[in-house]
């Protein structure tokens, strides 16, 4: 199936209103919680007479989830993700702002690269700040409200297939196995998803594994917060290889309660940021004046450190042999490095796969084949903008695709540009924030108005 990459996301991006139309299938379940699950259960509860989510954790208000160790850390919801989550959840952004979320309009959010103040783009889509408990909570709350979605607390063991169709998952709660039946299944295990496993022991091919080494440290901190209404809301400072191997760069949004959420992050054997000595210090020395204004209020509880060794895709589209009535979203699929803030965002967008995949009409008998299509299309586009990114890191080796290093200059020329020219900018904040496919950034307009304005932004100022 070929599919264009800029047509699907343009499908996907399409303001909608959510449509409940009659069921196509009787019972749906989803294995795992998170915000991909809960997404994907949204989905189903419009084509399903039931929806049953799976999940570990019994947790329903804000707060750290054991199945969710990186939750402590500071998350970002693009703009791209901000669109899916209203046109699931109508008047989503009214109820975020009622519970402590922020806002997050163009205006509001700085962004540097190596030192240098980045342009504002003053046409760029809005976006909320908050902490991923109190957005998780949130679409929690939305989607237990729906009346045929209900929640079981038990641990997932497997998969029960009749033939080539699956038909229910296999659980176990304090040592008492059960079984819940299903006509669809969704796997949103996060990045240790058993499903591979549980394939291979039914007599199916596991999906191939690809993995990119990165080994990520990043450690996150709040701060009293004392301004009720900040200037600046979202504050970021990304730092190439040739200004330093020491942080990558470091983030802080205004989140609920009156705090600030701080991260900091770097590569291999640098941990930046693992006393709070040192976060402050860095934080003040190495970042902005902003950093330092944040750095300088009274730190609240410890500072928290979380390790991502590696970027990791399975390409079940790829399986020439795959069970009807099963699919994978989320980071089960795919994950990525964190500094690009992609996850909650691409799991936002598997939803919408999902959701034009069953209102399309399919045959739940067969292999969910379109979903795997469309969800490649996504998963592509996040896996190649934070991978040829992580590829210029010094201790990143590869592999290296085919035009590897044209392709990163002619990157590198974009993300200049950007610091400096409001329409490159507005372009390359449409792919980051994944409204557009990477491709766009390949047109000739957008590769010569980059060189153009790294052309003069290099020209010695005239003197008056």
């Amino acid at each position: 199936m070929s599919l264009s990459p800029a047509r699907v996301f343009a499908a996907l991006n399409a303001v909608r209103p959510p449509e409940r139309s009659a069921p196509v299938m009787g019972r749906a379940v989803v294995v795992g919680g998170s915000v991909a699950g809960l997404l994907a259960a949204r989905v189903l509860s419009d084509h399903a007479e039931s929806v049953v989510i799976i999940d570990r954790d019994e947790a329903q208000a804000p707060g750290e989830r054991p199945g969710v160790p990186q939750g402590t850390q500071l998350h970002a919801l693009l703009p791209g993700g901000f669109l899916q989550l209203e046109q699931l959840f109508p008047g989503f952004r009214e109820q975020a702002l009622a519970q402590g979320a922020i806002e997050a309009p163009p205006a509001a959010r700085r962004n540097y690269l190596d030192g240098r103040l980045k342009v504002v783009v003053p046409d760029d889509a809005d976006s909320l700040a908050g902490s991923r408990p109190l957005l998780e909570a949130l679409i929690r709350q939305q989607v237990l409200r729906l009346p045929n979605v209900k929640t079981v607390t038990a641990r997932a063991t497997g998969l029960v297939f009749d033939g080539a169709v699956t038909t229910g998952v296999r659980y176990d709660v304090g040592g008492a196995p059960g079984v819940e039946s299903a006509d669809f299944v969704v796997d949103a295990m996060g990045r240790s998803s058993r499903l591979s496993d549980w394939l291979e022991q039914a007599g199916w091919d596991r999906p191939a594994m690809r993995r990119m080494t990165v080994n990520l440290n990043y450690a996150t901190a709040l701060f009293r917060r004392r301004e009720t209404n900040p200037e600046f809301t979202v504050v970021l400072a990304l730092h190439t290889p040739r200004l330093s191997s020491d942080v990558a760069g470091a983030a802080f949004f205004a989140v609920e309660d009156g705090r600030w959420m701080a991260m900091m992050a770097g590569y291999g054997e640098n941990r930046p940021g693992r006393t709070a000595a040192d976060f402050v210090r860095r934080l003040r020395d190495q970042f902005p004046p902003e950093f330092g204004a944040v750095a300088g209020n009274e730190m609240l509880g410890d500072v928290r450190t979380y390790h991502h060794a590696d970027s990791r895709r399975r390409d079940f589209h790829a399986l020439k042999r795959f069970p009807a009535g099963l699919v994978s979203v989320g980071d089960a699929v795919a994950s990525f490095n964190p500094v690009y803030g992609q996850g909650m965002t691409a799991a936002a967008l598997h939803a919408a796969c999902l959701s034009a995949y069953l209102r399309s009409g399919p045959d739940l008998g067969a292999t969910a084949r379109r979903f795997f299509a469309l969800q490649k299309v996504v998963v592509d586009a996040a896996w190649s903008t934070s991978t040829s990114a992580d590829l210029a890191l010094p201790h990143v080796e590869g592999p290296y695709p085919r035009g590897y290093r044209f392709s990163s200059w002619v990157s590198g020329q974009i993300v200049t540009a950007t610091v400096t020219d409001v329409a490159v900018a507005r372009r390359f904040n449409e792919v980051v924030s994944m409204r557009e496919h990477p491709r766009s950034l390949a047109a000739p307009g957008v590769i010569l108005g980059a060189l153009l304005a790294n052309r003069r932004s290099r020209r010695p100022a005239t003197a008056r």
